[in-house]
């Protein structure tokens, strides 16, 4: 009877070992599956050795998907890129016939000249957003921060709408100032670009008045400013509110690559806008000591 319960407790305890030994190695099995799934791009040779031919199966399963994922990535990728290229070569060569239309039109002296050419401007400035918005996913890349002087850029950006504000009798007004920044002049012309347009479009008399704040830039409005709902969702992909839906041309496009490109720039955007009254945009620029540079 001692012998049998002497035997009993050797193969409980033996029984035990064997219990604890499989419970620690399915356990870091699970632990290193569990990390895996955190990681879907693990390649299968990282997967943990099969314990028997179904876990074999399994592997040889996911190691097949694996491959058939990667193969269609690489294709997708390619064809993004074909089309990028596409796109970014026909908005350069666009611009070909609309130079050749302006200089056309200098021979021509009519009273439908301006508006010809004025129509011919906003055709230049869609496929300029065009450009800015196809470059959009490698901003970061595409950046070259430097020393501006602000004003400098404003006075470019004004001149270059100047036939837009003479079209619609709007005035224009700068408080002299001097601010020195650090940026990338061609994005932030771009995006004090987008904000004047914005401002001649919803203006449609009195005119458009820039100063300076400390480290800031304030471009205002004698628009139609915005209405209230419509202020949290104006950054928004697409969202056009109330004036987009009294101009059926707005695209919601606009402010969206603004707040992208103002983001990577790091310049914080306040917009203050009572409808009636006009709309109030506030670039405030990061001190430099806020740029890491390489």
């Amino acid at each position: 009877m001692a012998s049998i319960l002497y035997s009993c407790i050797i193969m409980t305890f033996l029984s035990s070992i064997f219990l604890f030994l499989d419970y620690m190695a399915f356990s870091k099995k699970k632990n290193r599956m569990d990390l895996l799934l955190k990681d879907l791009t693990t390649e299968s040779k990282e997967l943990p050795i099969a314990d028997n031919s179904l876990e074999k199966n399994y592997q040889e399963m996911i190691s097949a998907l694996y491959e058939i994922m990667k193969k269609n990535k690489t294709e997708m990728e390619k064809e993004h890129q074909e089309q990028m290229e596409y796109y970014t070569m026909w908005m350069h060569q666009i611009k070909t016939p609309i130079s050749a239309m302006e200089l056309s039109l200098k021979n021509i002296d009519s009273k439908e000249r301006r508006g010809i050419e004025g129509e011919l401007f906003k055709i230049e400035q869609y496929v300029e957003m065009a450009l800015h918005y196809v470059k959009m996913k490698d901003l970061s890349s595409d950046l070259v921060i430097r020393e501006y002087e602000v004003s400098d850029i404003v006075k470019v950006s004004i001149k270059k709408y100047a036939s837009l504000f003479i079209n619609k009798k709007l005035s224009v007004t700068i408080v002299p100032g001097v601010m020195y920044v650090h940026t990338d002049s061609k994005w932030l012309s771009f995006l004090i670009e987008q904000i004047l347009s914005n401002s001649i479009k919803y203006t449609n008399e009195g005119g458009i008045h820039i100063s300076f704040a400390p480290n800031a830039l304030v471009i205002e409005d004698t628009g139609i400013g915005i209405r209230e709902e419509d202020k949290a969702r104006i950054f928004e992909k697409g969202y056009t509110g109330y004036n987009g839906r009294i101009d059926k041309k707005a695209s919601g496009i606009g402010l969206y690559l603004v707040k992208k490109v103002a983001d990577s720039l790091a310049v914080k955007i306040q917009i203050d806008s009572k409808v009636g009254q006009g709309t109030k945009v506030i670039l405030t620029f990061p001190d430099k000591r806020e740029f890491l540079f390489e």
